[in-house]
């Protein structure tokens, strides 16, 4: 009889701990690693052998900011995640979610989320299975559901208060004690159905709300009161568990901060603070982050940064994009269906305002400077000698104000042109000092939303072939307990984001040499006869969950032997 259900032979094995990486083999049964060997491991002893010679073998990548709570519901591997090495993640970030929700309140919540999280309206319709209501049946149905990747969620508190006040109510006023008790309630009943926390977006009704509502208004979240966020942090105190997740607004950056810090102290537990990033434009912005957090935990709160890895850029066509939601004017101009944002960009009144913002160098806090913006490909063949250009360079070759020029251009194209804005945190040396920290976890992958704008859920492969091969910014022993030990525990996965015996074998098996993620490209893959852009990844020779491989060299295996987490249960 067979030892091993797999042995992975002759890798090169970082564990995810921050320990020596070491040459050894991995003997894999039920799911789980039961040998690890530096002096060998017999391949007679298994029924399949992986030979690992010349590889990197580590610990699965745990995923802590994503929105996939639509997508794994035709996609059950989570792509771009399941194709860059994530082995788990959390779902219902934000604030965002789909439970709980009233079946009559269903479209409206679609409707929200195909503006804030910018996910095809089409392709929820047709692909969400909406077989429950509450947040514990949906915990069941993520369960019922086949994965090739294991998952965990928050309690997002937007649906949460829509449930208990209504829409506008609960954008308009503060929950009475009544109505607080209750959704109080609802996420300790949450918490013991198997959610791993709360999470919020709290960017306020002001120019900071940068996602908004399908209506163009803040998020419900982003107009609640910082006393009721607190109460709900006195729900995980006094249950000595959980943690949150917070997209957090930095207008007044000491007064934000402080609360945030707050949120720590109240709770007692873990805060996930989004977003830090190098900013080429204002590099104290990342400094003074990183020194709060640190601070913070000086001070014996628990503030944790998540970090934007890769390039900020952004691809897009003015059909639909939602990103400019922080500026006043172009969140006016990019509201409603093609016809009517049309109409919007001919209205001489909100020309001259856009003209104006542009003068005086007011910009989407989403996007950097407008002037940046390049015409990356137009659709008519008259159009192809504006291709490469940038705003700045379009109104001088054309001698005409820049906005004039770049609205007439996509007008005429019918907003079918496509812009890209270029990445503004590229700075080695101001991404350098971010994970000099040991409390800033990469990621913000903001997996399955955004689709046609951009492709962070890369950012595995790039923080490896980028920050750790390219750029030398970290060790590859840092980099994997960044990768998977330190977000496993900010989930409260203790059983994963390492390779240790007795625990799940979630593992990555890759070629340091030649990993790489490929283009962007556009798949045609989503429910509704939408696309999305995808980035993939060359170079992980075997993706393992829960001691199935699920990817062997970029080809899907069929397998989903993935699992809901719930937190706090075996």
């Amino acid at each position: 009889m067979s030892q091993f259900d797999v042995l992975i032979q002759n890798g090169t094995i970082v564990d995810g701990t921050r320990a020596p990486r070491f040459r050894g083999d991995i003997g894999i049964s039920d799911g789980k690693v039961v040998s690890i060997s530096k002096s060998g491991l017999k391949a007679t002893d298994a029924k399949e052998v992986i030979d690992a010679t010349g590889l990197i073998v580590a610990p699965g990548f745990v995923d802590l900011h994503t929105h996939y709570d639509a997508q794994i519901q035709w996609d059950p591997y989570c792509t771009l995640s399941g194709w860059h090495g994530v082995t788990s993640l959390v779902l219902g970030n934000c604030g965002f979610g789909f439970a709980p929700v009233a079946p009559e309140n269903r479209e409206r919540a679609m409707l929200s989320m195909s503006r804030v999280e910018a996910i095809p309206f089409e392709s929820m319709k047709q692909g969400m299975l909406w077989d429950w209501v509450t947040f514990p049946e949906w915990l069941d149905s993520l369960a019922r559901m086949p994965k090739g990747v294991n998952v965990v969620s928050y309690v997002p508190i937007g649906p949460l208060m829509i449930w208990v006040m209504g829409l506008e109510e609960a954008k308009s006023r503060d929950p009475s004690a009544e109505e607080l008790a209750e959704m109080c309630s609802l996420i300790d009943d949450a918490m013991d159905a198997g959610a791993c926390g709360w999470s919020v977006q709290h960017l306020g009704d002001g120019f900071m709300s940068v996602q908004r509502d399908y209506d163009g208004t803040p998020m419900v979240t982003d107009c609640m009161s910082d006393d009721t966020c607190l109460a709900f942090a006195e729900v995980l105190r006094k249950r000595g568990q959980g943690s949150i997740q917070i997209t957090q607004a930095q207008d007044d950056i000491r007064e934000d901060l402080i609360f945030v810090e707050k949120l720590a102290e109240v709770s007692g537990r873990p805060v996930l603070f989004n977003v830090v990033s190098a900013n080429n434009y204002h590099p104290r912005q990342s400094r003074r982050l990183v020194d709060w957090a640190e601070k913070a935990q000086e001070r014996g709160n628990l503030v944790y940064l998540q970090a934007v890895n890769v390039g900020n850029d952004l691809t897009y066509t003015f059909e639909d994009f939602n990103l400019l939601d922080g500026q006043d004017d172009w969140r006016e101009v990019t509201l409603g269906d093609v016809p009517e944002r049309m109409r919007k960009m001919r209205d001489p009144a909100l020309r001259a305002r856009l003209r104006e913002d542009y003068d005086n160098g007011r910009m989407p806090i989403a996007c950097g400077p407008i002037k940046e913006f390049i015409i990356k490909e137009t659709v008519k063949p008259a159009n192809k000698k504006w291709e490469g250009m940038n705003l700045q360079q379009l109104g001088e070759a054309q001698g005409r104000h820049p906005i004039e020029a770049m609205l007439d251009l996509v007008l005429d194209e019918d907003l079918r042109t496509v812009i890209f804005t270029p990445a503004f945190n590229t700075d080695v040396d101001l991404n350098r000092e971010i994970f000099a920290s040991e409390i800033t976890v990469p990621g913000v992958s903001d997996g399955g939303a955004h689709t046609k704008f951009v492709t962070i859920g890369r950012y595995t492969t790039e923080f490896i072939a980028d920050f750790v091969r390219e750029k030398d910014i970290l060790s590859l022993e840092e980099a994997h307990y960044r990768l998977s030990c330190l977000p496993a525990k900010m989930a409260g996965l203790s059983d994963r984001g390492v390779i240790a015996e007795g625990q799940p074998a979630d593992i990555v098996v890759y070629d340091y040499d030649t990993l790489h993620s490929t283009p962007s490209e556009i798949a045609h893959d989503f429910p509704g006869d939408e696309w999305r852009r995808v980035q993939k990844a060359v170079g992980y020779n075997y993706i393992m969950v829960n001691g199935e491989v699920t990817f062997k060299s970029g080809a899907c295996t069929n397998a989903t032997p993935g699992k809901l987490l719930r937190y706090g249960h075996a």
